[in-house]
Order: C-alpha cells, then sequence, then structure tokens
C-alpha cells in the first residue's frame, strides 16, 4: 500500500451537452472546470476555482463571460482546452506551494466519466498533452464503498454519500455579487436528474463543495480513511501476444465497426483515448483476401471500461464516425489468439514496430529482405532490421509452400517510418507493399495459412438424398478450352482478345468468360471456349507467360503490366472450377503432366478458411429407393450441363461461402451448347413424388440451384417457413 498523498483537488467538470451518467457520451466540448483543493493533512479546504470555456458550440454569450471574469479572482475565462488545462495546472502549483505542508497532489472526481470520458478524449482529439496530474485519480464513489459496501458504485450520488456521513454544506460564493448564495443550503438532489440537461455555475460549485465536506468526513474518525493506491489511466498502448488457451471475460470485449482502412493498434487506442486497453488488447479484422476490413476487436482490463467504451458509439476517427458494439471473449480469440511458438517468440520482443511486406517473389530469402532494407539514399534512407533474420517473419502454407506475405521488425518507430517510404519498391522482378501491421494481425494471417479451416465439421451435401457421386470430370475429357490466370485487374475483354492475337478466329461465340470475385472485383482470371483442343494447345504453348500490357500502353510495358499464364483444359474442368470446386494434382492426368498441362491448380483465393483444398466426407447411405434414383441422371451431369440462359442472369448461385470462390457472370454456358438437351421421359413412380433435402438454403439461393435446369414441379416449399425439407415431383 502506497502512503497516502499530501492534497485532494476535488474536480467537477461540465460539457455543453449532457451530464450526469451520460456525461461524456455525446462527444460534446468541455466548458466549466470547478475544483477545490483539500489538505489531508491539516484537514482544510482552499478556495474554491472557476475556469470557464469557450468551445465552437457555446450557451454562454461574450457578455455573461465577461461578468463572471471581472467579479471574482478565482473565477477567469480562457479560448480553447489548452489553455484552460494550463490555467488549471499553474493555479494548482501555486496554491500548493502557498500552503508548504506537502507537494503530493492528486484528483478526486465524482466517478469515472469527468477523467476517463470527458478530458482524455477531448485532449487526444485536439492532440493535447494532458499534465501528470490527470494520469491517476480518485473516484470518490469507490473510496466510499470501502466504508459502505452496500452501495451501487454506478447508483451512487453524492447526496446519498452526504446524507450517510451527515454533511452539510457551507458554500463559497464564486459567482458574481448580486448572486448570494445561502449558508445553510445543500446541494438539490433533483438538479442532476435530467443527464441530457446542462448544470448551472451554482450547481457546479455546490458539487464541489460537497465532494470536498465528503472527503473531511472520510478523514475523521471513526473512519479515518487513507487516499491511497488511486486509479491510473494507461499513457501508453501495449502490444503483446494472445493464446487461444487463453480465457478471455465476453464482459470486456467490443467490437469497433467503420475503421479508416489505414488504421492501426494505436490508432485504436488513441480513439478510447481514457480508457485502459489489455495488453495486446487490439485487434484488427481482415477480410477473406487479407486485407483490413474497417472492423476491430478490442478487449479492456475490466467490464466497468468496456460500458464506457460502450458510450462511445458513433464517435469520431478523424471524418469517421466508429460503431461501438457488445463482442465475445471468443470472437477476440478468433481474431487475436493463435498457437504458433514460432509466432509467439517472433512476437516476444517488446517495444518493438511491425511491418508487412506482401507481394514477395515466393523464392525471396531473408538476405533479399535485408538488403531491400538496407540500400536507399535522401528520403529513402536505409533502416535495420531489428534482430538481423530473426527480425523476419515468413508467412508459409502448411506444406511449407511460400505465400509471398512477410512481416517485419524494426526496433523504433523512426525506423518503421523511414522502411515503410519504400513502399511499391522492387525486389527482385517484383513490386512490394508496405503496411504497418500490429501483434494480432501477425496471428490472423498465420492462422489463416496454416490453421485448421473455421468449419470443422464439413456441412451436409447440396442434395443430400441422391446418390453421392463423384464431382470431378471424366479422365477422358477434350481439353478444347483456356484458362488465362496473372490477368491485370484493369484488363477487358478487348485487352485479352488482343493478347490472343490470331488465336481470337478459334474462339466460339460468347466463349470468354471473365471472373469476379465475391466483391465484384476481378479475380484476374479468365476462361475461353475454342473450337478444337488443337487450337487451345497452340495457344496455350504461344502465349503462355507472354505479357499483356496496361490499356493505353500498346504492348509496352508498364505498371499495370503482367506476365500471364495460360493451360488448357477441358469444359469439364473449367465448369467445376467456376462452381467453386478446385482440381488437385493427383486428378491431372498422368500422361498430360507437363509443364503447361498441370495449370489447374486451385482458384486464386488460397485462403484455407474459405476454400480448403479438399475434404473427406464419409459415404451417405442410399436413401432413395434405386427404382426412383434412376430416373436421375448422375449428379455431376445435372451440374454441368445446365440449359442455357439469357445474359444478364447470375448462373451460379453467388453467396455459398464454403464452395463457392467466385461470383461469375456468364453470356453463355460453360459449355455453350449449340442445341438444347432434354432428359428422357421418366416411367411413372410407383410414389407419388421423391423427396429432396436442400438443407441451409434460402429462398433466392434454392431458385439460383434449380434455374437452368430440369424443370421440377413444387408440391410443398417449406423452406419460406425456416424448414428445410421440400417435396418435388418430376415433371
Amino acid at each position: 500500500m502506497t502512503a497516502q498523498v499530501d492534497y485532494l483537488a476535488v474536480l467537477f467538470t461540465t460539457t455543453s451537452g449532457a451530464s450526469g451518467d451520460l456525461l461524456g457520451s455525446d462527444e460534446t466540448e468541455l466548458e466549466q472546470l470547478v475544483w477545490q483543493l483539500v489538505d489531508l493533512k491539516n484537514k482544510k479546504l482552499g478556495k474554491v476555482n472557476e475556469v470557464l470555456i469557450r468551445p465552437e458550440h457555446s450557451d454562454l454569450t461574450e457578455d455573461c463571460l465577461g461578468e463572471r471574469e471581472d467579479s471574482e479572482e478565482s473565477v477567469s475565462t480562457v479560448t480553447g482546452l489548452e489553455h484552460a488545462i494550463n490555467q488549471f495546472h499553474l493555479r494548482l502549483t501555486n496554491e500548493v506551494n502557498s500552503l508548504g505542508a506537502g507537494t503530493s497532489v492528486c484528483v478526486c472526481t465524482d466517478g469515472q466519466l469527468h477523467i476517463r470520458q470527458v478530458l482524455h478524449p477531448e485532449a487526444a482529439g485536439k492532440n493535447l498533452a494532458l499534465p501528470e496530474c490527470f494520469n491517476s485519480f480518485f473516484d470518490l464513489r469507490k473510496e466510499f464503498r470501502k466504508h459502505f459496501p452496500s452501495a451501487d458504485t454506478k447508483s451512487l450520488e453524492v447526496q446519498y454519500m452526504a446524507e450517510s456521513l451527515s454533511v452539510t454544506v457551507e458554500p463559497v460564493a464564486i459567482l458574481e455579487p448580486p448572486t448570494v448564495l445561502d449558508p445553510t443550503a445543500v446541494l438539490d438532489p433533483t438538479a442532476m436528474l435530467d443527464p441530457t440537461a446542462m448544470l448551472s455555475p451554482v450547481t457546479a460549485a455546490l458539487q464541489v463543495q460537497t465532494m470536498a465536506n465528503i472527503v473531511l468526513a472520510l478523514l475523521l474518525e471513526p473512519l479515518c480513511h487513507t487516499f491511497s493506491n488511486p486509479e491510473r489511466v494507461t499513457e501508453k498502448f501495449e502490444s503483446g501476444t494472445c493464446s487461444k488457451m487463453e480465457r478471455v471475460c465476453d464482459n470486456t470485449v467490443i467490437r469497433a465497426r467503420g475503421l479508416p482502412w489505414q488504421s492501426s493498434d494505436q490508432d485504436i487506442a488513441r480513439f478510447f483515448r481514457g480508457l485502459n486497453i489489455a495488453k495486446g488488447g487490439a485487434a484488427l479484422c481482415l477480410n477473406a483476401q487479407g486485407r483490413r476490413n474497417g472492423e476491430a476487436m478490442v478487449r479492456f482490463i475490466s467490464e466497468e471500461h468496456r460500458d464506457m467504451a460502450l458510450q462511445r458509439h458513433k464517435h469520431h476517427m478523424g471524418n469517421r464516425y466508429i460503431e461501438v458494439y457488445k463482442a465475445t471473449g471468443e470472437d477476440f480469440l478468433k481474431i487475436a489468439g493463435g498457437t504458433s511458438s514460432e509466432v509467439a517468440l517472433f512476437l516476444s520482443r517488446e517495444d518493438q514496430v511491425i511491418v508487412r511486406m506482401r507481394g514477395l517473389p515466393f523464392t525471396a530469402t531473408p538476405d533479399q529482405v535485408l538488403a531491400f532494407f538496407s540500400q536507399g539514399e535522401g528520403p529513402k534512407e536505409a533502416c535495420p532490421v531489428s534482430g538481423d533474420k530473426d527480425g523476419i517473419l515468413f508467412v508459409r502454407f502448411p506444406d511449407g509452400r511460400p505465400t509471398g506475405d512477410a512481416f517485419v521488425l524494426f526496433a523504433s518507430e523512426e525506423h518503421a517510418q523511414c522502411a515503410l517510404r519504400k513502399h511499391k519498391d522492387i525486389l527482385g522482378k517484383r513490386y512490394i507493399e508496405l503496411f504497418k501491421s500490429t501483434a494480432a494481425e501477425v496471428q490472423q494471417v498465420l492462422n489463416r495459412y496454416t490453421s485448421a479451416p473455421l468449419i470443422p465439421v464439413a456441412p451436409a451435401p447440396l442434395v443430400s438424398m441422391l446418390p453421392s457421386v463423384s464431382l470431378l470430370p471424366s479422365p477422358g475429357g477434350v481439353r478444347d478450352c483456356l484458362r488465362l490466370r496473372g490477368l491485370p485487374y484493369t484488363a477487358t475483354i478487348e485487352d485479352i482478345l488482343a493478347f490472343l492475337g490470331e488465336y481470337t478466329h478459334d474462339i466460339r461465340p460468347h466463349g470468354v468468360h471473365m471472373v469476379v470475385n465475391q466483391q465484384g472485383r476481378p479475380s484476374g482470371d479468365c476462361f475461353i471456349q475454342m473450337h478444337s483442343a488443337e487450337r487451345a494447345f497452340s495457344a496455350s504453348q504461344r502465349v503462355h507467360k507472354q505479357v499483356m500490357s496496361g490499356p493505353g500502353q500498346a504492348g509496352k510495358r508498364g505498371v499495370n503490366s503482367r506476365y500471364v499464364e495460360v493451360f488448357p483444359c477441358s469444359a469439364e474442368e473449367m465448369g467445376l472450377v467456376l462452381m467453386g470446386g478446385s482440381l488437385s494434382h493427383t486428378h491431372i492426368h498422368t500422361h498430360t503432366r507437363t509443364r503447361s498441362g498441370t495449370g489447374l491448380s486451385p482458384p486464386p483465393c488460397k485462403s484455407r478458411r474459405l476454400s480448403p483444398p479438399s475434404y473427406s466426407f464419409p459415404p451417405i447411405p442410399s436413401i432413395m429407393p434405386a427404382e426412383a434414383a434412376g430416373l436421375f441422371p448422375p449428379i455431376g451431369q445435372v451440374l454441368l450441363s445446365p440449359r442455357p440462359l439469357g445474359p444478364g442472369h447470375a448462373y451460379y448461385p453467388a453467396s455459398t461461402q464454403l464452395y463457392m470462390n467466385y461470383t461469375a457472370y456468364y453470356p453463355s454456358p460453360p459449355g455453350s451448347p449449340n442445341t438444347i438437351g432434354y432428359y428422357p421421359s421418366p416411367t411413372p413412380l410407383s410414389s407419388p413424388g421423391g423427396v429432396v433435402r436442400m438443407h441451409g438454403l434460402a429462398y433466392k439461393e434454392l431458385l439460383n440451384t434449380i434455374q437452368g435446369y430440369q424443370a421440377f414441379c413444387w408440391v410443398d416449399l417449406h423452406c419460406l417457413h425456416g424448414l428445410d425439407v421440400q417435396e418435388a415431383a418430376p415433371h
């Protein structure tokens, strides 16, 4: 236990907006500082001081402010928070020095809001440094509860504490002479019932005087209270690691939404300035592409701080307002938790700044990364990596293949800023993207590439009651299509036709299929249907790894120029990949496994969490009678041979997260059939119809799934009412 301080500065603040339990929740500016010094050793009270602040939106007129300032020396008017803080600190220091009974002084407030929700947030928003005395304070409510434990801290009021201690107030008049205060007056409990109302100067002064007298009452016998161990305000956010095995209380976590994409964990700590975030408790969320999505999970040291964070809902970070919602400990661990000992060792170095490298050549080595940061002149001067090779962490797939990402440690913020100036510099033959990163982002990226999928158990198949058959195409498929991979994101169909040159004449009508991702942006892939397998093979040999220039570059290399990989494939393989599947290397025919013949690798979205390379499904017992099953063609034929639709339709379902890697819009079906084939008319069934289970599909997804295929007559559609069983009779 620390020794008792010599003086307490009993402080009360008002803003131009809400008061009481909502103080600071509306992000309005500070308007009034009122305080009174208490000599704890001699048990004496000093004079009441007041500083009026002229905020941007103030109801105090110039005449009123002038009258108040001229009436008393203890009342002054300043413009701006910085001058008000300086005035407070100057007066407090002079008064302490004049008394000469000690030097240690600490602030005391009624609750947490005056310091944590008013002073610190506004100072952080205006880039002001508060004096050291505001980084520690006593909460009068908590000090009172040490002797009256039955009292509820949240509902505790100054009036209740005064009545419990038999305190009466003899207010000191600090207002203009015409206003005379009754010496027997006590604080009116109805003065603060409306938290949205502004407090009058009289109420603020009475509040401070009542609090000061409560402090004196606590010092006297029989309580003999000692003011030690004050509340602390964390000055600097501490980064750190979090294990997935750690227990995180649900009542300490929030989710922040709407963050600027370039914000860091330090920016989040700045937004929640005044509240104590747990070590490593700010975790930025990433989307499926590994980029920041404007959300963050924040873990606080207690439920009390979490509740105050929720009151900052729709407060501003720059020009953006931030939404703040409750979250759970499990949500936080999904983002910030990790299990890798390599990552824990990498992040164990404290006071390090992390920079993320993206777009590295797959052959990049630690020596090349060190050389990348060690060269440069002028503004791009050399910036040493902390720990040499130990300060570099390459991100790899579970099989050891590099992903093109790496994290680098720097010893100081200056070195990190110097490194970030090398953004889009060249390493090898690729430009490298550099971003300031966080420990939680390192955990997320490593988890994304090395840990198990988010869905530990494979969901039920789409059509679980039909016989289970393989969706993989048969080995005898004709490879009369091309797959182009690595296209510039600005490439158009005209650019692709120009890239193919003479082979443009061999493309089938409506045979160019651009592929976009789930966000509707180009994925860098394209499928092309050719008239023959020979011309497809010839085209892949001729233009494979040729450079495609960006728009307006006329065949010249430029910023948007990229070499394009070209592989032959079959219509069945193309249809399977476009449906969201992938072809493993073991499936490719052994007699065609050449450098250009193994090109149907998994789609560009390599996130194991979204598109795992494979799942092992147990064989599903046949529930449909053999007589009914014989009436339906194999499922592979149903999915890969749809009926053609007119342009403008979304041919495949666009929102199945596990299996769909793309959202593709086709002018024609993958196979571009010239004729429409119908299935043979079935023989009558002994039963009135077959039962098909479509598990977990919404109504619109269900319609998208069956459109273009054999017509069904729907007898009962229960999914509209939340069920997942439908009856279908063949048409």
